[in-house]
């Protein structure tokens, strides 16, 4: 029975330092040059270039939730790819926290795994409201490119007050060099929270999202 459950767990295959209460798994900080371009996880096994572009999971659980079961499956494939986003399991703020404090550890225990493996790895950040703060950054890189994404927070008033509260609270503790921003950025971030940071503030780096790109390519829009 333990050896069943260490296997449902991944922690057969490895184990990692763990950061804060919770022992999250640490990422080691990484840096890419632009420019940049990343696809959805969901249209990486046929993409002819792997090396020009990096992969982020910016979808639906269910279309990755079988990295965090079978992860070795896709070692391979993955270690292709100019770099890797942590995957963004969901951490919605109806979610009981424990379940969105496994979130957190299931997506930092696949980036450390990763990054064992010689997988370039670029950590996804991710918070859902203000209790998240006390955990939603442990293990994260201080100093390093690092992905978010807006989609699906900014239609609501508190969704985007919540967004726009993680951003602040990440740009203060990691103290990002690069943010690769997949989705529209808010007015905010441009202004004043560029404003509050000055020079010292990442750079910004938008990443449209693939889909969208196509649709620029099929119309002939630039």
């Amino acid at each position: 029975m333990l050896w069943t459950l260490r296997q449902c767990e991944n922690m057969d295959k490895a184990s990692f330092e763990g950061v804060g209460k919770y022992e999250v798994p640490r990422i080691l900080p990484m840096e890419i040059e632009e420019p940049v371009e990343m696809i959805g996880f969901n249209f990486a096994a046929k993409h002819r270039h792997p090396e020009q572009v990096g992969v982020h999971f910016f979808l639906k659980d269910y279309q990755f939730s079988r990295l965090w079961t079978s992860p070795d499956i896709y070692t391979d494939m993955l270690r292709k790819f100019r770099f890797v986003c942590t995957p963004d399991f969901s951490m919605f703020t109806d979610f009981p926290l424990a379940l969105q404090i496994n979130s957190h550890y299931r997506k930092h225990w696949l980036g450390a795994y990763w990054q064992s493996k010689g997988i370039t790895v670029i950590p996804t950040i991710c918070w859902s409201d203000e209790r998240s703060f006390d955990w939603c950054f442990d293990g994260e890189p201080e100093n390093s490119t690092v992905a978010v994404s807006s989609v699906g927070t900014q239609m609501e008033r508190r969704a985007k007050s919540l967004f726009l509260l993680g951003y602040e609270q990440m740009i203060s503790r990691l103290q990002p060099k690069i943010v690769l921003f997949h989705g529209r950025i808010p007015g905010e971030i441009t202004t004043r929270i560029a404003a509050m940071y000055g020079e010292s503030g990442p750079k910004l780096v938008p990443v449209a999202a693939y889909q969208e790109r196509l649709r620029k390519i099929e119309t002939g829009v630039t």
